[in-house]
């Protein structure tokens, strides 16, 4: 039991407290949006897609397991039933690691980014639709910063892969 009293909690101000309804009700509503586009248009899951995504950005399309499932934002045994569904696709395939038979990795086959390139014109409509156009240039960068500073206070190692994305695709 918290043996904090009323008094010593910092409570939310006023912004505060409106900043993070508005926030939690992004949270709550984005997901499913995002979801029911895909799923109408490609019939894939955000989760998928997010698969899909991340074996596409290197060269050559294939990622270890535990690094694919911080990537598309789950767990690796969740990671491990989406995989198992894009290979009954024939979308996804498993593969051993170079030299490292313990480590599996997950390779984008050229079904799964046929797929991919299919799906990713209605995403990013829909994307753009929800995010980006209502809001501004400069509220678009202070987004990519804010969003930033909280992931790298609730997962470390997913802002430092999401610099490395970032800064290999600036390079």
């Amino acid at each position: 039991m918290n043996s904090t009293t009323p008094d010593d909690v910092p409570w939310l101000s006023p912004d505060e407290l409106a900043s993070w309804m508005s926030l939690t009700a992004m949270l709550m509503t984005l997901p499913g949006a995002i979801d029911a586009q895909l799923k109408r248009d490609s019939g894939l899951n955000f989760f998928e897609y997010s698969i899909l995504v991340s074996l596409e950005r290197p060269e050559d399309h294939k990622v270890r397991m535990s690094v694919l499932a911080m990537m598309a934002g789950g767990s690796l045994s969740r990671l491990s039933h989406a995989v198992s569904r894009l290979e009954k696709q024939g979308w996804v395939r498993r593969v051993a690691g170079d030299g490292e038979p313990r480590c599996i990795s997950a390779e984008l086959t050229e079904e799964g980014l046929a797929v991919l390139v299919a799906a990713a014109p209605g995403h990013v409509r829909e994307a753009r639709r929800l995010v980006f156009d209502p809001l501004t240039a400069g509220q678009v960068k202070q987004m990519q910063r804010i969003c930033r500073e909280i992931v790298g206070v609730t997962d470390a190692a997913a802002a430092a892969t999401i610099d490395e994305v970032i800064t290999r695709s600036e390079g």
